[in-house]
C-alpha cells in the first residue's frame, strides 16, 4: 500500500490545484516521494486552505516550480517499481480524487484501482475492538488525523501542514494499529501502549 498525503490550493480537485505530493511506500518505508509544484493555470486559491498547509501565493505560482502536470508523472514514475499500489491514508479519497483529477486534466493513465485502505476506518474498528468508544461530534465520527494520531501515541501532525510529514505520521499510525508497536524509525522515541 502507498500512504498519500497532497496538500492543495483548495478541496476541490476540479477548481483547485495540487500544490505538494507526499507518499511512503508502506512495505519499504524508506522509500518516499516528496514534490512541490505550481497550480495549473485558472485554478482557484483558498485562502482557508493556504492557512492549512502553509504555502503563500507567490510559492505556489511559482514559474520555477514543477507544474503539477510534472510532479504526477514523477509520482507515477515512482510507483512503477513498487508492487502493491492501494492508496492509503487518513482521507485518501480526497488525495487520490486530487491526484487522479490531475492525471486526466493532462490525458495521463491513471493506473491505480478506485478503492483506498482509511486510516479512520481502521482506527474506529481498533477503538471499538479494544472497548474505546469513538469520539462523537453532532452524532457523527470526530475522529480525525489528531485524535487518530493520539490515540496510537504519537504526537500531533506539526502545522503548518505538510504533504510528507502527513504521510509519515499516517504510516506510523496504520502501523501502529497493525502490528501494536511504534513502525517506523523516527517514531521509536514514542513508546506503543497496548490496550
Amino acid at each position: 500500500m502507498i500512504v498519500v498525503d497532497v496538500e492543495a490550493s483548495g478541496v476541490s480537485p476540479e477548481k483547485n490545484s495540487l500544490v505538494s505530493v507526499g507518499a511512503v511506500d508502506f512495505a519499504n518505508p524508506q522509500n518516499r516521494f516528496y514534490e512541490e509544484c505550481r497550480i495549473w493555470g485558472g485554478a482557484h486559491i483558498e485562502d482557508e486552505a493556504l492557512a492549512v498547509n502553509g504555502f503563500t501565493r507567490e510559492q505556489i505560482t511559482d514559474p520555477n516550480k514543477k507544474t503539477d502536470r510534472e510532479v504526477v508523472e514523477d509520482f507515477l514514475a515512482w510507483l512503477e517499481k513498487i508492487e502493491e499500489k492501494t492508496i492509503a491514508g487518513h482521507n485518501p479519497s480526497f488525495d487520490r480524487d486530487f491526484l487522479e483529477q490531475t492525471a486526466h486534466r493532462y490525458h495521463l493513465n491513471w493506473p491505480l484501482a478506485h478503492r483506498t485502505l482509511d486510516l479512520h476506518s481502521i482506527c474506529y474498528f481498533d477503538m471499538l475492538q479494544t472497548g474505546v468508544k469513538p469520539p462523537l461530534t453532532h452524532g457523527h465520527s470526530a475522529l480525525n488525523l489528531d485524535a487518530v494520531l493520539r490515540y496510537v501515541g504519537i504526537p500531533e501532525e506539526p502545522k503548518p501542514h505538510n504533504a510528507l510529514t502527513g504521510a509519515l505520521v499516517e504510516t506510523e499510525a496504520f502501523g501502529r494499529l497493525f502490528y501494536k508497536k511504534p513502525f517506523l524509525e523516527e517514531f521509536l522515541k514514542y513508546p506503543f501502549e497496548k490496550r
